[in-house]
């Protein structure tokens, strides 16, 4: 069978025509819980469909501009003997990651499927675990996941085709960062839908970097449920890093349940795509546990960003930080929705939620919207945003400084996003990751001799004594 099932239809018949007439390869190995989840929800999809702009909590959020385009969708690998060093390569100074690949929406790696690494943690083919570890995703999938919370969710679970399965053992500690490398490379405009299934043991701890990228110019939609399970005591980092051509849309889901003591910190980085929704669900269900949720967006031309968070603290004495940073130019947009839920025994909460954004132009737009909604009474939250532009004293101190107006405005946009690049905690990747965030504010990347950024280059440096605190 050819594994490209080709787009005749919209593309909401499409994908139920190619589940209806495909079936028996797409459940091929599936145990009788995901079987089932399958058919549940693409009964749902088939009654609501996707969403769009009429919905209201997607109406600031036109995500029909990409449901209505021609795709194909992958039922089965194509290109398995690419070489992924020739596609990409992360190259981070001092920074030894474990790589696991992801080509076109399916696990690609030429020895194995799965694998334990020497520390314990066993990485892999979300297919290929489903056999190996029954007993985990009886226990695991589907548990967290709101498959029914729109059309992506439930087409996600009906479709799934691969992804990302981790476990990290009781006891254990990862020695390296795992690293998921998702690459787009098809001459067709491709739809994927990926499912990643991560579970952490007691106190264990992991630190995961998830890269979507794309090597063409050709349209594409990446559809990715990920659920979390941080075990009591564990510690768990996840930094995402959204970098997908203008013609791409990705809608990324991520459900994180946290137990007693444990800690999560999520960055998420956004420096390119035309279309991208970040929706992540955090509940707090033990006493003690602790969430950082954070967040950069640098958007420009007419790209889009979305992001939805929304954290339950469902137990007492939990606490959680939200802290989101935009920068838009151009015709760039971005929408932010916060909502942190305090329920009625969850008593000594501490909770915090801000949301700031910097518009370069009048013409970018930013809808934001922080949220609390508390039933205890002995807690502690506060909520808030800012849009505004650059300021215009800081500015003027700059140049008065002998400091031209381009440079100091990229100084400006420099110090405001700083506050999230340094809460990388992994110091090859912040040093990383501080780069390219100095070479997209300059809107590319690449080195420019007369930038006072002067990003990446050992040849040449500028230093300024500054007084940030003026700024």
């Amino acid at each position: 069978m050819n594994p490209i099932e080709s787009n005749q239809l919209p593309l909401d018949e499409m994908l139920i025509s190619s589940y209806e007439m495909s079936r028996e390869t797409i459940v091929r190995g599936d145990i009788s819980k995901v079987e089932l989840m399958r058919d549940t929800a693409l009964q749902h999809f088939k009654t609501n469909r996707f969403p769009d702009s009429t919905h209201e909590k997607w109406k600031n959020t036109e995500i029909e501009n990409l449901t209505c385009e021609d795709f194909v969708q992958l039922i089965e690998p194509a290109q398995a003997d690419r070489n992924m060093d020739e596609l990409f390569r992360c190259e981070v100074h001092n920074f030894d990651t474990e790589i696991v690949s992801m080509l076109n929406g399916w696990y690609h790696d030429s020895n194995e499927k799965l694998r334990t690494l020497p520390d314990g943690v066993v990485v892999g083919s979300f297919k290929a675990a489903m056999n190996a570890y029954p007993a985990l995703f009886e226990q695991y999938y589907g548990e967290i996941a709101q498959n029914t919370l729109n059309g992506f969710t439930a087409i996600n679970t009906a479709l799934v085709q691969d992804g990302v399965f981790i476990y990290v053992p009781d006891g254990v500690n990862a020695r390296k960062t795992l690293q998921i490398i998702k690459m787009i490379d098809l001459e067709e405009n491709l739809f994927v839908q990926n499912r990643n299934l991560i579970i952490l043991g007691r106190n264990s701890s992991l630190s995961l970097m998830h890269c979507d990228d794309s090597i063409n110019q050709h349209s594409s939609l990446v559809n990715t449920v990920t659920e979390i399970f941080v075990s009591e005591g564990a510690r768990f980092e996840l930094y995402k890093l959204q970098n997908l051509n203008d013609q791409s849309g990705l809608v990324n889901t991520t459900f994180i349940r946290q137990m007693a003591d444990s800690t999560v910190k999520t960055n998420t980085l956004t420096f390119n795509c035309g279309l991208i929704r970040n929706t992540i669900h955090i509940n707090l269900d033990g006493s003690g546990a602790h969430a950082d949720v954070l967040g950069l967006y640098l958007m420009d031309k007419s790209q889009h960003v979305d992001n939805q968070i929304r954290i339950n603290h469902n137990q007492p004495n939990c606490t959680s930080n939200e802290l989101f940073k935009g920068i838009l130019d151009d015709q760039a947009s971005a929408v932010f929705n916060g909502y942190i839920h305090v329920a009625r025994d969850a008593q000594k909460t501490n909770a915090y939620q801000n949301n700031n954004n910097i518009l370069l132009k009048p013409t970018a737009t930013i809808n934001t919207k922080p949220f609390l909604e508390i039933y205890a009474d002995d807690v502690k939250c506060s909520h808030g945003a800012t849009i505004g532009q650059l300021d215009q004293d800081a500015m003027f101190y700059l140049r008065s400084r002998g400091i031209s107006k381009a440079n100091a405005r990229l100084l400006l946009m420099y110090a405001f996003a700083s506050d999230i690049i340094s809460e990388i905690s992994i110091e090859p990747l912040r040093n990383r990751i501080d780069d390219m965030v100095k070479k997209r504010l300059r809107g590319e990347l690449s080195v420019c001799e007369k930038c006072v950024l002067h990003c990446g280059s050992p040849e040449k440096e500028y230093h300024f004594d500054i007084d940030y605190s003026k700024l």
